[in-house]
């Protein structure tokens, strides 16, 4: 049984460190709102959206910034709190009362890895919910108004196969457009290329369509049966109506597809598992090829393909857990219906046309099979590892937010935001080129979204194992000290070579 003394040591490192976290959260997830809002607000303004849609969209921002926001505010709950009790002599008395580094540690990372936990089932549960929302809902945004999709200085297809604009600006506040051509294909017998030096569009008081008024223009045209006459008329003002053109906002209902962005861990393991079963069916199918090409010019007997094993693995020990609590919460809520793995072609084999053109195309053919294959995979285990090392990312902030305000107390607010900025900027630099990596083939995985947090485990482990030492003390360490230990080395390597060069 932990000794009484322990246990009220334990809840008075814990509740010193529930302000500043839930401080950190608030203020880092506020500013990365705020910035959201900034960038995205004049996007929706004025454009005859209802504020409910509009205070739905950053709403539904919210859970993908919180996943962002709650490893930083561990780390600066860790940093704020062990600074202060490092400065006030606290840590000195809690080790001259016999009590180790370790054990004041414990609590820490056992708040660490329960707020790793809630992390994980945040950005595993309730983060592909809003972002599959939010997709949803941006696209009915975009459908609802031209100017929410129109591009600048590209040809944007305003009706399906008939109607096309190019504008070099456009300003989506007052509809107005600069430099503006047209090409109009919806008569069949006529082609139509419009061009203005500038142009407004308006709606219909339905919505449904799409009036363009164009100034200071040419009209080409020309007859697909009278090839030969080219008619080419100058205007002042010229109206458009494009009819079918929608303005009306309309939810969508039900959406079914999702990216990997907008799926749990489980269905991600299920694609990740078909798509292994493709790679394996596309390499037997590469070896049974050649087998049938050899035996044919060694005049042997064709053989049939070999078994393939398409069942599915079974799923994770995290994917029962769930299962089971999402069966004893609402045991008649109807399961969704698993997606049965593709079957792999049918038929007859691979033709066996010697021809070696034939064989290089078909090699070329499998290759990209495989390819594909492993990149599809690939980017659904990269969200996977993601998912989990943002979480694990968690426990390993605090191991090295703890040493390190314990060696440089006297840091104070200049450490926690000058070492927290920089832990950020590595660490998410770090994520958004692993993830780019991975999604290539490039880097497995698993180092693609883990090394940030191994980097960071190395960082910790020497600065744990330094202030665990009889000797260390709380007191000393200030910005110069901490220049020092991360950078001295560069210059003691110099005059050590500089040493070497006069003593020859």
């Amino acid at each position: 049984m932990a000794r009484p003394t322990v246990r009220i040591l334990s809840r008075y490192i814990l509740r010193q460190h529930i302000p500043p976290l839930g401080y950190a959260l608030a203020a880092l997830t506020f500013a990365m709102l705020v910035n959201q809002v900034a960038k995205q607000f004049g996007n929706f303004v004025g454009k005859g959206l209802p504020w409910g849609v509009i205070f739905e969209v950053f709403a539904l921002s919210i859970p993908f910034i919180v996943a962002m926001t709650l490893p930083m505010a561990v780390l600066v709950a860790v940093l704020y709190t062990f600074s202060h009790l490092a400065a006030d002599n606290e840590v000195t008395a809690m080790k001259a009362s016999g009590i180790s580094v370790g054990r004041i540690l414990a609590p820490v990372l056992g708040g660490a890895t329960l707020i790793g936990l809630i992390a994980l089932l945040w950005n595993d549960q309730i983060l592909p919910r809003s972002n599959h929302t939010l997709r949803t809902l941006l696209v009915d945004i975009q459908r609802k108004k031209p100017t929410f999709q129109l591009k600048e200085q590209v040809i944007n297809e305003v009706v399906a196969g008939q109607f096309f604009l190019r504008a070099t600006r456009i300003d989506p506040a007052t509809n107005a457009l600069n430099d503006v051509t047209i090409y109009d294909l919806e008569d069949p017998d006529r082609r139509r290329i419009i061009m203005a030096d500038s142009g407004r569009m308006a709606y219909s008081s339905g919505g449904t369509d799409l009036y363009l008024t164009l100034r200071d223009g040419e009209m080409h045209e020309i007859k697909r049966t009278d090839p030969e006459h080219f008619n080419r008329t100058f205007y002042t003002v010229n109206r458009i109506k494009v009819a079918g053109v929608s303005n009306t906002f309309e939810p969508t209902k039900n959406d079914e597809y999702r990216g990997d962005r907008e799926m749990t861990i489980c269905a991600m393991q299920d694609v990740v598992a078909r798509a292994n079963q493709d790679l394996r069916r596309v390499r037997n199918e590469a070896v049974l090829a050649v087998a049938s090409e050899l035996r044919r010019i060694a005049k042997l007997a064709a053989v049939g393909p070999p078994g393939l094993d398409t069942t599915s693995p079974p799923p994770s020990t995290y994917c029962r857990a769930l299962a089971s609590i999402r069966h004893l919460f609402a045991p008649r809520a109807a399961q969704a219906a698993q997606a049965t793995p593709g079957g792999g072609r049918g038929g007859r084999g691979p033709p066996t046309v010697t021809n070696l053109a034939y064989a290089a195309q078909t090699a070329s053919a499998y290759s990209q099979r495989l390819r594909a294959a492993r990149q599809r995979a690939a980017i659904y285990e990269v969200e996977i590892q993601k998912k989990l090392a943002i979480s694990a990312a968690c426990v390993i902030f605090a191991l090295l937010g703890m040493p390190l305000a314990i060696r440089y107390p006297r840091g104070g607010v200049g450490l926690v935001i000058g070492t927290s900025l920089a832990v950020f900027s590595v660490y998410y630099v770090g994520l958004i080129g692993g993830e780019e990596l991975g999604d290539r083939l490039i880097v497995p995985p698993f180092f693609a979204m883990w090394t940030p947090n191994l980097i960071f485990l190395i960082v910790a482990i020497p600065l744990l194992l330094s202030v665990r030492r009889a000797g260390s003390t709380a007191h000393g360490g200030d910005w110069d000290e901490l220049k020092e230990g991360l950078f001295g080395w560069v210059g003691r390597i110099h005059n050590a070579k500089w040493g070497m060069r006069n003593w020859r």
